[in-house]
């Protein structure tokens, strides 16, 4: 018997066939786990030595040469909020992406669009980042940066080439639910109610997600689903927040989540011009 075949049959069948975008929800919640473990969120400025070694910032990847957190930082979250709205969005992004592209394109696709976000978050940050104006759109050298958003929004660059009439839905509710917690936050000092202000915008944004699944039409206006097609998508959750973010601090990665979407719209490009036929039948078939 062949020993790849006598390999292939010790997996489970299910795992064999588990598609990348699985594959990839399973290896981050896993990372995410481990890194409670070992202490990787114990400081919200990321000066623990974990935090400090693996999470992406500028000042750490130009001048002390820590290049693998660009890769790193793909696979670690803030906590487990930023974890399940990152998934959630791999998941119907990723599912739908894959089985257009195919599972060697998409998981390629996958990790250069996050190494070029996390590179063009760290190079704008490093040029611009030393005005007031410039920490305000591009962060600092000091500014830390992890998350899946970057590589999620490449997969979505691509889908605004491939697909661009299809019609989807921005969840806009947690968008403006962030944003009113920052707006208040330059008011407010009080701890205490800076506490319950964050803990009711979680509730309230992780309600949001869960009423995507409901099947009551009511209840998924709580997340403010605005229709739009596809090619509107990124840009209409990326350029609003940039900016807002000249105006007030947001704890989004906008310069990732623009760099992730430039990396998957060439991609997108790339694939139009070498299948025009293809290509074209796909746009016709999702613009129905």
């Amino acid at each position: 018997m062949n020993s790849k075949v006598a390999k292939r049959n010790f997996l489970p069948h299910w795992i064999i066939n588990l598609s990348i975008t699985y594959w990839l929800i399973i290896v981050n919640v896993l990372l995410f786990i481990i890194s409670l473990f070992f202490g990787f969120l114990k400081d919200a400025d990321c000066s623990n030595t974990i935090c400090n070694f693996l999470a992406l910032q500028p000042e750490n990847l130009f001048f002390n040469n820590y290049w693998w957190t660009l890769l790193t930082s793909m696979f670690l979250h803030s906590g487990i909020f930023h974890l399940f709205v990152n998934m959630l969005s791999l998941y119907f992004i990723g599912t739908f992406l894959e089985m257009i592209i195919g599972k060697k394109r998409f998981f390629w696709l996958y990790l250069i669009s996050g190494l070029f976000a996390g590179l063009f978050f760290a190079v704008f940050a490093f040029f611009f980042g030393s005005s007031w104006w410039g920490v305000r759109i591009f962060g600092n050298l000091d500014t830390f940066a992890i998350g899946a958003s970057g590589a999620i929004f490449g997969l979505a660059g691509v889908l605004a080439v491939l697909t661009p009439k299809k019609k989807v839905y921005l969840i806009a509710g947690p968008i403006i639910a962030i944003v009113l917690e920052a707006v208040i936050e330059l008011f407010v000092k009080q701890t205490a109610i800076l506490n319950v202000l964050s803990f009711l915008v979680s509730v309230y944004i992780i309600i949001s997600l869960f009423s995507l699944f409901s099947f009551n039409r009511g209840f998924r206006k709580v997340s403010i689903p605005i229709e739009m097609s596809f090619w509107v998508l990124p840009l209409a959750a990326i350029i609003p927040l940039i900016v807002i973010g000249f105006f007030i601090a947001l704890p989004i990665g906008n310069m990732a989540h623009l760099g992730g979407f430039i990396a998957g719209a060439i991609y997108g490009l790339f694939l139009r011009i070498k299948y025009k036929k293809k290509t074209k039948l796909i746009e016709n078939y999702f613009s129905r």
